[in-house]
């Protein structure tokens, strides 16, 4: 199993450095800036997420492309940092550092997206393996569905166990990001339940 142990000692405050770098880069929101950019709130719009769903429906297709590149990337990048200045154990620490920041972002009130995008970004810099692994759930749970929280539940509910057989050492910081996933997802989980939950049409524009 993995250890920080050889993170700490002379490395502690370049680890505990990148951590709080990796939180900050997590606080970018892309869909944030581009609705306020079209004199729009985000989170006053649509299900009020300033993830990808919600500026698909509240913005449109291009700037939902935008929002998920961007959020995809910043979590490639921070799981990249750790890694390549303190190794694989302080990348998986960035991970959940990157998400965090994404989810509760101290930039925003901490009112961040749900992790999905940014998770899957980080993945591919752990393990691409894994990375395309979940985002295969993820796909099939949409497809079936055409919801797109379907796909998130799906996704962070498969990590487990292809952490399990992919990246072992991933086991515990890879299930609290499954977990914060899927409890970021409550809410959807209710609206489904009362048959509420809104389907993806790339058609629909505001």
């Amino acid at each position: 199993m993995y250890s920080i142990n050889g993170l700490l000692g002379e490395n502690n405050a370049l680890f505990f450095l990148i951590i709080v770098i990796t939180y900050f880069i997590g606080n970018i929101s892309p869909s944030t800036l581009i609705a306020k950019s079209s004199g729009v709130d985000i989170k006053r719009e649509g299900s009020g997420n300033a993830g990808t769903a919600n500026a698909l429906r509240v913005l449109g297709f291009k700037s939902a492309a935008v929002t998920l590149l961007i959020d995809v990337l910043k979590g490639t990048l921070a799981v990249l940092l750790g890694g390549i200045l303190l190794g694989h154990t302080a990348a998986m620490y960035c991970l959940l550092s990157v998400i965090c920041g994404h989810v509760w972002p101290v930039m925003l009130h901490f009112k961040g997206g749900k992790g999905v995008a940014t998770a899957f970004g980080a993945l591919m810099g752990l393990n691409p393996a894994l990375g395309l692994a979940a985002l295969g759930a993820v796909v099939l749970g949409v497809l079936v569905s055409r919801r797109m929280s379907v796909g998130s539940l799906a996704g962070s509910v498969a990590c487990p166990f292809l952490i399990w057989f992919l990246e072992p050492d991933f086991m515990i910081p890879g299930t609290i990001m499954a977990c914060i996933i899927f409890f970021n997802h409550r809410d959807n989980i209710v609206r489904m339940y009362r048959g509420e939950e809104p389907k993806i049409n790339l058609k629909r524009k505001k």
